[in-house]
């Protein structure tokens, strides 16, 4: 009884001070925040590539969209040419960039992005007279001989430097077959959404029906600059040849990597490989870096100017990319596009990194998503680049609710009722009121009748 009367004055002296005391206001809480998977922990999202219409590059003549202060494109007689950005794959200007053209040894990129990861550079191959065989006539060649033994990387110093035919031979015999490294070539050409060319001969030697195109070159040659070897070989002036006991020097024939035979150098070029046939005429597919910028640049068969023409066209391509990087807005990319459905996949993962679910059509081709060389990464145009293969979103973000971010905010269902979206984010009544104040309230009724049963006037009872 004692305990009861107890429990009753405390809840009586409890509600009293409820009725007397203030509820505090409830305070409105902030705006809902949603997390980015940019500001998110982890590696920095891919940059997001603007949008740009892919059906642009499919018109004849020259393709570029100045904006305010941007350089006038230099004259090129070039009858292809893409200038792009190596980092996002945004092609700055071009002209007929989808043209077929015979490639001349430019092909010669694509046959190293399709063997160049299946032997070490330290492998040694002694070469058979059938592998020297079917060697097209006026190829240029490194000199390499039936019976001596050749490590890896010398047969590679001889494809980029002297842009040799037989080590072509020699390698695509290493690699299955000349056949067989043809469909690779092609597999390979179709997998980097480079849909221009036809392999017919893997060393791009003429042969009917052998075509790219400046686009693909420049998707070759961007992708090469993802490959550690590939780069070191194709920006390589000189390097000692085997010959047996002795060895001869040999120079890079890209006179832009060299500076030979009256063209300048140009500052920070990387490579990457040049070429020449009665039919295709002079081509070139090149890359330079200055500052943070990494561009690359296809030149396809000049009308004017010489043999060299196709390195000056190239030189003033490259200074207009460099200057104009900012000052234009995309006609293109590099990067294949995705179907739909992957890039609405990528988009939801996304938003299930973030948080919060994708509104609308936000996993459209134009979304920021990944290789990717980026892509990308450069997931591949118009689309955020997402690396990609290469070309991925960023990894290791945050989940929402990590104490990296801290608890997350109660959001309102999109597209639902003003009323649950006020429920949503208003704090509950009950805690407005501490604990403490409670406890507090107790302890007090508790006094009281404490204080009244020693004056005699709380209830009887028995002890």
């Amino acid at each position: 009884m004692i305990v009861t009367s107890a429990v009753r004055h405390a809840a009586a002296g409890s509600a009293a001070l409820l009725f007397v005391l203030p509820v505090p206001a409830a305070v409105a809480s902030p705006a809902p925040t949603v997390p980015s998977v940019s500001s998110a922990v982890g590696e920095p999202a891919p940059p997001v590539r603007r949008h740009v219409d892919p059906a642009r590059l499919d018109r004849s003549g020259v393709q570029v969209q100045p904006l305010a202060g941007a350089p006038r494109l230099p004259s090129a007689s070039a009858l292809s040419w893409v200038v792009a950005d190596a980092s996002t794959g945004e092609v700055l200007a071009a002209r007929n960039a989808h043209r077929k053209l015979p490639p001349a040894s430019t092909l010669k990129a694509l046959f190293a992005l399709t063997a160049l990861p299946h032997h070490d550079p330290s492998e040694r191959h002694t070469v058979a007279d059938s592998e020297l065989t079917g060697i097209g006539a006026g190829s240029s060649l490194v000199g390499i001989k039936e019976g001596y033994t050749y490590k890896v990387s010398d047969l590679w110093n001889g494809v980029f430097l002297s842009s040799g035919n037989d080590a072509v031979h020699v390698l695509a015999a290493m690699n299955g077959g000349w056949d067989s490294m043809a469909r690779k070539m092609q597999e390979k050409a179709r997998s980097l959404g480079a849909n221009d060319t036809h392999v017919v001969s893997p060393d791009g030697y003429d042969a009917p029906g052998q075509v790219s195109s400046a686009y693909d070159l420049a998707v070759f040659g961007r992708a090469g600059l993802q490959d550690p070897a590939f780069v070191r070989y194709c920006s390589t002036r000189y390097a000692d040849f085997p010959a047996g006991s002795w060895s001869y020097g040999i120079a890079n024939t890209n006179r832009l990597l060299t500076g030979e035979n009256g063209v300048d150098r140009y500052p920070g070029l990387i490579g990457i490989k040049n070429g020449y046939t009665s039919n295709a005429g002079n081509t070139l597919v090149s890359a330079a870096k200055r500052g943070d910028r990494t561009l690359v640049v296809s030149v396809m068969n000049p009308q004017e100017g010489g043999g060299y023409a196709v390195y000056e066209e190239a030189r003033s391509l490259l200074d207009w990319g460099f200057d104009a990087a900012e000052r234009v807005q995309p006609v293109g990319s590099l990067l294949p596009e995705r179907p739909k459905a992957e890039a609405d996949a990528r988009a939801v993962a996304a938003g299930a990194e973030a948080g919060t679910a994708p509104a609308g059509d936000a996993g459209t081709k134009d979304a920021p998503a990944k290789g990717a060389p980026s892509q990308g990464a450069p997931a591949r145009n118009a689309p955020a680049s997402a690396p990609s293969a290469k070309e991925a979103p960023a990894q290791d973000a945050s989940a929402p609710g990590d104490p990296a971010q801290g608890a997350p905010a109660r959001t309102a269902p999109a597209g639902g009722d003003p009323g649950e979206a006020a429920a949503a984010t208003a704090p509950d009544a009950s805690a407005g009121l501490p604990l403490g104040l409670i406890g507090a309230a107790c302890a007090a009724a508790l006094a009281l009748w404490g204080w009244r049963r020693r004056s005699g006037t709380g209830d009887s009872g028995q002890e």
